[in-house]
């Protein structure tokens, strides 16, 4: 019998093609946190800081776990400052320190449902 092959996480072939362009952005608040959902899972994401402020980018919430304490995230400190994860995931976040901050966000996403990715949590991320 013929073996039929789809997308899912152990797929290599779902992460070794381009992904389908998914974007974007927004200001956001002192103190305030943003979480970006996928449609589909992620085989990439970056990041671009376009405010005139600091921005944190994280993979859970900052109320879930050590992620603040722990320092679980990555800092993007000056305007046009960015970072690419290629990584798999359904969300992202990204949270704010001082006023004037924004962020435009750029995804590479692969043909997976997001209903089948895992959380991301445990050491590194919210331990």
């Amino acid at each position: 019998m013929p073996v039929h092959y789809k997308a899912g996480l152990g797929n290599v072939g779902s992460y070794q093609v381009a992904g389908r362009p998914w974007l974007t952005g927004a200001a956001i608040g002192i103190g305030q946190e943003h979480k970006i959902e996928f449609p589909y899972v992620a085989k990439a994401v970056t990041i671009v800081a376009s405010g005139s402020s600091i921005i944190r980018v994280h993979f859970n919430s900052t109320s879930s776990g050590y992620v603040v304490g722990g320092k679980h995230y990555i800092t993007l400190d000056s305007d046009e400052d960015s970072i690419t994860f290629n990584v798999k995931c359904k969300e992202v976040y990204i949270s704010s320190v001082k006023a004037g901050s924004a962020y435009q966000l750029f995804a590479e996403l692969t043909g997976i449902t997001e209903g089948e990715m895992y959380p991301l949590s445990g050491s590194g991320l919210t331990d």
